[in-house]
């Protein structure tokens, strides 16, 4: 009998997945199916506690700002599991948070039924239309700009749907009803209650906790074998389609999620706001900024993107005196996001956390 022992392995001892080894990209090192420490969620957790205490110190002015971040960090997240580590650039996410906002004003306007049970049939709906969209155009062999094409094409006809639609109230939208009592379960509350800002924080959270969750599952590192070269991944037997679609599935849930938290706030949408090009730039750039295919880089993103948009709309609202001529005209918010973007791209490539972090580890 053998007489050699064998040490049992434990959750701290790292492991590596061949399959994806096998794609990774020359240069890239082993994947690591694991951390020793799981530093992700004790992050999480640290800025869960830490960003609960905002309400206490804030003035209402910051909060609204803060509002604005935690929908454009949803977005970004979502935005991020498609596109950063699935590979698939959308310019059409805007149809799926319209998804979640109208799915929730609809059910909420007209059959009074509790944001909560139309946040999760808006987040269903989205997955589906995406996968169906997504089952189409990658059937189709659509990849790359011609994908992103059909995504922002998809949006447009969520939005002249919309526009054209009576049940939906055409272009004058849904108009949230104000109840007389506060309500959890109706997803409303006083105005400036700090309720908005911490129920907005745990849906950040949980999409964070989701995308944790999916980048350290062997779907999520499957996804990204495929992203980085789709003919070795099906070479060794990786289902190409099935995790894309997966990731596309994920993506527009958490999307959706943004919708509602935006309806019940600002407690009106309109065919514009949910489906409108302004909201796809918004969930790109904050991923972007912030550093497409990292964990948290779309959150960074977000408290930079966040902050920028309202000053933005308050500096074009009453711009200097040799600006005048800017104030009122549509579009500008859109060049001045894009000034922003070829900034990023030309200085920081991989975005503000994923240029810190390369920094950082080759130290």
């Amino acid at each position: 009998m053998n007489n050699r022992t064998f040490a049992p392995r434990t959750v701290l001892q790292e492991r590596t997945d061949p399959v994806v080894d096998a794609v990774a990209p020359k240069g890239a090192g082993r994947t690591t199916v694991g951390n020793r420490v799981p530093w992700d969620y004790i992050v999480l957790v640290a800025i869960i506690v830490f960003g609960a205490t905002l309400p206490f110190v804030a003035t209402v002015s910051t909060m609204a700002i803060a509002m604005r971040v935690l929908v454009f960090a949803i977005m970004g997240i979502g935005w991020n599991i498609m596109s950063g580590f699935g590979g698939m650039f959308s310019f059409g996410h805007a149809a799926y948070f319209g998804i979640g906002a109208y799915s929730t004003a609809l059910l909420l306007v007209r059959f009074e039924i509790s944001p909560w049970i139309g946040m999760l049939a808006g987040m269903a709906i989205a997955a589906l239309a995406g996968m169906g969209l997504s089952y189409l155009a990658l059937r189709y062999k659509l990849q790359g700009a011609y994908y992103a094409m059909a995504t922002f094409a998809f949006a447009e006809v969520l939005r002249l749907f919309a526009f054209g639609n009576g049940p939906l109230h055409r272009q004058t939208g849904f108009t949230i009803p104000v109840r007389v009592e506060e309500s959890f379960w109706m997803f409303q509350f006083k105005a400036n209650s700090p309720w908005y800002y911490w129920i907005g924080l745990i849906m950040v959270a949980a999409a964070m906790l989701v995308s944790i969750v999916f980048v350290r599952s062997k779907t999520g590192r499957y996804t990204m074998a495929v992203r980085d070269d789709d003919v070795a991944a099906a070479a060794l037997g990786l289902n190409a389609l099935r995790y894309r679609l997966t990731a596309v599935a994920v993506s527009a849930a958490v999307t959706a999620m943004a919708g509602t938290l935006y309806v019940q706030y600002y407690m009106f949408i309109d065919p514009s706001l949910a489906f409108g090009p302004s909201v796809s730039n918004d969930a790109i750039i904050t991923a972007v900024v912030g550093g497409t295919g990292t964990i948290w880089g779309p959150l960074v993103g977000a408290v930079v993107m966040g902050p920028l948009s309202d000053l933005t709309t308050a500096f074009l609202r009453n711009p200097p005196q040799w600006l005048a001529p800017l104030a009122g005209h549509d579009g500008v918010d859109i060049i001045l996001y894009a000034i922003v973007l070829i900034a990023v791209v030309i200085l920081l490539p991989k975005g503000i956390y994923g240029t810190i972090r390369g920094k950082v580890t080759k130290r």
